[in-house]
């Protein structure tokens, strides 16, 4: 690898539909060097998110959407190379937002410090988004209570996972919505879930209410489509539905074809007394990212919270491996190692 410049993956055009590795190119560019007051961070992880679909669009949302011919946005591990900032000494680690290239510059400012963390990249998966998305979703608009029952899609994903396992601490009943039958298995076997169906089966309303004879009283959202369709029947009176994601309608390009079937979700959310909240997390909760991070990292240190991390080792395999992600070809927290420790 030719250290000597700045491999970067820039936005080449917007995609209409699914993603294609055409709409990324991969550059070469000069490394920066770093001012009075500045760093120059090399990138060790980069995190792959489904949110980043929705920055390759220019419609309008919650958050600006990537420039064509800027680099790809994205949170990243990096090390402090050379340092002209007092905060910030050589070799020490932090989280960044540096996105989809090797180096950056920067002012300080969104830094955090990760210390001495045994394993880095888990601050961009359990320590980092994904375990605070989990862990705020289900708590704070969630609720669970003992004897709940709650269904989790996407359940072997980064998000899904961590739901999953806080609603067992929480003394609730555990159902996930997985792709395939190993990733159920291992949901049920290794995250000890009660239950795991295949949202690829035929049947899967009719798995669904198998495994739920009770009804659902929480619902973590991350999918949409026809999983949801399989679950809104089966919500109770109360029911609570935090909506992280709609992994599902991402590649979207207009709306489904066949009947208009939100009058009939209107008057389920009426009769039955449903909240539906979507969030986003640093928008509506970054206030109580240190909460969070006291208790994951108490759960983690005590085993009773398991992670999976998928790594893809250069970050010329990161297009693919995005364009894999909305398809759920991964199998946990995607992650990119872009440089070694």
């Amino acid at each position: 690898m030719n250290t000597k410049v700045n491999r970067r993956i820039v936005l080449a055009s917007r995609p209409v539909g699914e993603p294609t590795v055409a709409n990324f190119r991969l550059e070469s560019a000069s490394i920066p060097v770093p001012a009075e007051g500045e760093v120059l961070l090399r990138a060790l992880y980069l995190s792959l998110d489904p949110y980043m679909r929705g920055r390759m669009s220019d419609a309008k949302s919650y958050a600006p959407p990537v420039a064509l011919d800027a680099v790809m946005v994205g949170a990243t591990v990096c090390r402090v190379e050379t340092s002209r900032h007092p905060d910030f000494a050589e070799g020490e680690l932090v989280l960044a937002y540096t996105g989809w290239q090797d180096y950056a510059m920067s002012d300080g400012s969104g830094l955090s410090k990760l210390g001495g963390m045994a394993q880095p990249s888990l601050a961009l998966g359990l320590l980092g988004m994904p375990g605070f998305t989990a862990y705020m979703g289900l708590l704070d608009i969630g609720q669970p209570k003992a004897g709940d029952t709650v269904v989790v899609a996407a359940a072997s994903g980064a998000v899904g996972s961590v739901v999953g396992q806080i609603a067992k601490l929480r003394g609730c009943r555990v159902v996930g919505i997985a792709g395939g039958a190993e990733k159920c298995r291992y949901v049920v076997e290794e995250l000890g879930f009660d239950a795991c169906v295949d949202h690829r089966a035929l049947d899967l309303s009719a798995q669904l209410a198998a495994v739920c004879p009770k009804g659902i009283d929480v619902y973590f959202e991350n999918v949409g489509g026809a999983v949801f369709d399989a679950v809104l029947p089966l919500l109770n009176t109360g029911a609570r539905v935090p909506l992280c994601g709609l992994i599902s309608q991402y590649n979207a390009a207009e709306l489904p074809e066949g009947k208009d079937r939100l009058s009939y979700l209107m008057r389920q959310i009426l009769v039955r007394r449903i909240k539906m909240q979507g969030f986003i997390i640093f928008d509506d909760y970054g206030h109580r990212y240190p909460e969070f991070f006291k208790a994951m990292s108490a759960w983690l240190a005590d085993g009773k919270i398991k992670f999976r991390e998928d790594i893809v080792t250069s970050l010329e395999a990161a297009p693919e491996a995005f364009i894999g992600l909305l398809k759920g070809k991964n199998f946990g927290k995607l992650v990119v190692q872009l440089n070694k420790n």
